[in-house]
């Protein structure tokens, strides 16, 4: 128990850490790598709940697709850091309301749980027995009592996902496009055409 414990100060620490040197960092790529060591960190500490399979999934998506994408993005974009710091210190005040918002908020929330929720030990563990694997316990939350919830967030992030693709994309003139229509419309006769060549001719351009 005491090993745990200290794993658990020690993983905290280097979350909090993390995740304040992310937004403190003047170089975005170390902003990224430090973002990463948080995403570990959480892992640890979903590891250390028993919610292994939490934990590999914030590996495997966060540091393995989205940080990674972050630290490419960064790292090929031309961006003026001058203009981000100007930008920095104007919205400072606003950022620093909302900030104390959500901290509040989130206290709130806190407090609620710890005083009448699951963490008093007035919810039934989710788990039959000592043979059902974590995930089977969370599929089976969250496709039955939270099925609907599960959907809409999956059609919000479909709307997301094509709203990306609108927006960026841009028809640019003079490049040639694939027409799909005509692709799947096709036939055989329009599909190929036979090309007859005499003897001792190539092909010209």
């Amino acid at each position: 128990m005491a090993l745990q414990a200290i794993a658990f100060y020690l993983l905290a620490t280097v979350t909090i850490a993390a995740g304040f040197a992310v937004v403190s960092a003047r170089n975005p790529v170390h902003s990224v790598l430090f973002l990463i060591l948080a995403f570990f960190s959480a892992a640890g500490l979903f590891v250390l709940l028993g919610a292994e399979f939490l934990a590999m999934l914030l590996v495997v998506v966060y540091v393995g697709a989205v940080a990674v994408l972050f630290l490419f993005v960064v790292m090929m974009l031309d961006v003026d850091f001058a203009a981000l710091r100007q930008g920095f210190a104007r919205y400072l005040p606003l950022g620093g309301l909302v900030a104390a918002i959500l901290s509040i908020e989130m206290i709130a929330v806190a407090s609620a749980v710890a005083t009448q929720g699951a963490a008093r030990g007035n919810a039934e563990p989710a788990a039959a027995g000592p043979d059902v694997t974590n995930a089977e316990v969370i599929g089976r939350v969250l496709y039955t009592d939270y099925v609907y919830f599960f959907q809409a967030a999956g059609l919000v992030l479909l709307v997301a996902m094509i709203g990306a693709i609108v927006l960026t994309l841009r028809h640019k003139p003079n490049v040639r496009r694939q027409l799909v229509a005509d692709q799947v419309l096709r036939n055989p006769k329009t599909g190929m055409r036979i090309v007859q060549i005499k003897p001792g001719e190539g092909i010209g351009e």
